[in-house]
């Protein structure tokens, strides 16, 4: 029983790292839009929205390889 357990923990670590790459990249996509480019001109940071996805793109990347690295 614990061996199925242990796939099925690493295919959600597998899906988690997946979805946080993802992320990120949607993030860094809509980075290069139009509004986000403007408010990074007048305030110097990314949207909350850009920084929303990074921030979930990063955690969902790094509990998603814990995932797949545990034993």
């Amino acid at each position: 029983m614990e061996k199925g357990l242990g796939a099925t923990t690493k295919i959600i670590g597998l899906v988690l790292a997946v979805v946080g790459i993802g992320f990120a990249v949607w993030g860094y996509q809509l980075s290069g839009s139009v509004g986000s480019q403007l408010t990074q001109a007048i305030t110097g940071s990314d949207t909350d929205r850009v920084m929303t996805y990074y921030i979930f793109g990063a955690v969902s990347f790094v509990v998603g390889m814990y995932l797949l690295r545990k034993n």
